[in-house]
């Protein structure tokens, strides 16, 4: 069981992920297109986040031209470049999936006061 967490280790990106449930995050994600590839940013708040370690995960929800679109990231995939914070959100869920019945402002979350 060691041996699996020593490799798991080293497959993890460096530091500890600063982001939580509720903040608003812009995702820098490697495309690759026949031969060239470029970072395409996903901007949007997050919503869930599963797992730990090496396979935990975070969905991304945004809204586009009017429909909702949501992309799960794994947090430690080479795909994913950088996640960087825009906003923090206060709120008082682990899951924020209520936000997909919401229209407008009401889908909102409320930055978070620092003190």
């Amino acid at each position: 069981m060691d041996a699996l967490k020593l490799i798991s280790q080293d497959s993890m990106k460096p530091g500890k992920p600063n982001f939580a449930v509720g903040d608003t995050v812009k995702v820098h994600v490697n495309i690759k297109e026949g031969e060239k590839s470029r970072i395409q940013i996903f901007e949007g708040t997050i919503i869930a986040k599963k797992h730990g370690g090496v396979s935990q995960t975070i969905t991304v929800r945004r809204l586009s031209h009017g429909c909702g679109v949501e992309r799960v990231f794994p947090v430690h995939s080479p795909v994913v470049e950088q996640i960087e914070v825009v906003r923090k959100g206060r709120v008082r869920r682990a899951k924020l999936f209520y936000l997909r019945d919401r229209v407008g402002k009401a889908a909102k979350v409320k930055e978070q006061i620092k003190r």
